[in-house]
């Protein structure tokens, strides 16, 4: 087992990236209220010439996002630009339009679809397709709730194309299920699933040409940093990548990763990146400069 290096402070190897390519649920704001912590580190991150890059697996465009983290009061100097894994499922669903399309997941999720001329199913019987950012209801749903709904679609052999491949995310105190955990299900199911955010390929292509626009040239990718929360979204994602990766061990993952003195322990850290086969070089409880 490969143990990450602590790193408590990004200062420390900040002049070894050009380019940063960050989560942004768990990281910066739990989808209640920002952390001043990593906002400032990112902000001290661009102020020295560096470019931060918000990859997101939110199922909404990145205009979307901007307006959420304004209202969570995210300063706009934290980030240059933002890469949504709805930027990236946009492209997917475009190429299977009209449709029609079974659309799962909450109002605030309509965005997604605009422009995109896709025809509306009621249900599995009529969909050519399954389009799924989260539950319809996810205060109070669980993707239980949608097995006995999925059946019919796994009949007909309906691909599933998911547009929030996170399991679950933070709100507040509570861990709430994304579209990442309705998909496994679907997939244990037999069903077909496709994605497009982290830790797929397509997202980190959009996130790289964004850094290539930034910077006014080509990328070098041993000067990138991924940061993230997730072991399977952003740290499997930035080693398919051949990206160094900041795992931030709290998050979604509580005090697991989290010594009797309060600071990190990187055995813990190393075994939760363990059990999904993969590894970061560095890692933290959060984000700090």
């Amino acid at each position: 087992m490969t143990l990450p290096q602590p790193l408590p402070r990004l200062s420390a190897v900040a002049a070894d990236y050009d380019i940063l390519l960050c989560d942004v649920w768990g990281v910066i704001h739990n989808g209640r209220e920002s952390w001043p912590g990593p906002c400032d580190a990112l902000s001290r991150f661009n102020r020295q010439g560096g470019h931060v890059v918000l990859i997101s697996n939110s199922p909404r465009p990145a205009d979307g996002v901007i307006g959420q983290m304004d209202g969570l009061g995210v300063p706009r100097d934290a980030w240059r630009t933002i890469v949504t894994s709805g930027d990236a499922t946009r492209m997917e669903l475009a190429k299977r339009a009209p449709g029609p399309a079974w659309l799962i997941g909450p109002d605030r999720d309509q965005p997604l679809y605009e422009g995109l001329g896709l025809e509306i199913a009621t249900g599995p019987e009529d969909a050519a397709f399954i389009s799924v950012t989260g539950p319809d209801d996810d205060e109070v749903e669980t993707p239980e709730d949608y097995r006995e709904r999925f059946r019919p679609a796994v009949e007909r052999n309906l691909e599933m194309i998911c547009a929030n491949p996170d399991r679950v995310v933070q709100r507040g105190d509570r861990l709430i299920y994304c579209a990442g955990s309705l998909a496994d299900l679907y997939e244990s199911m037999g069903g077909r699933v496709t994605m497009a955010g982290k830790p797929f390929a397509p997202i980190y292509d959009l996130a790289l040409a964004e850094a290539e626009r930034l910077l006014g040239r080509g990328v070098d990718r041993s000067r990138v940093l991924c940061i993230g929360d997730g072991v399977v979204t952003d740290v499997l994602g930035a080693e398919a990548q051949g990206l160094d990766c900041l795992f931030i061990a709290q998050g979604i993952h509580g005090d697991a990763a989290r010594a009797s003195n309060g600071g990190l322990d990187p055995v813990r850290a190393a075994g939760l990146l363990a059990a999904e086969t993969t590894r970061a070089r560095y890692a933290a409880l959060d984000l700090g400069w």
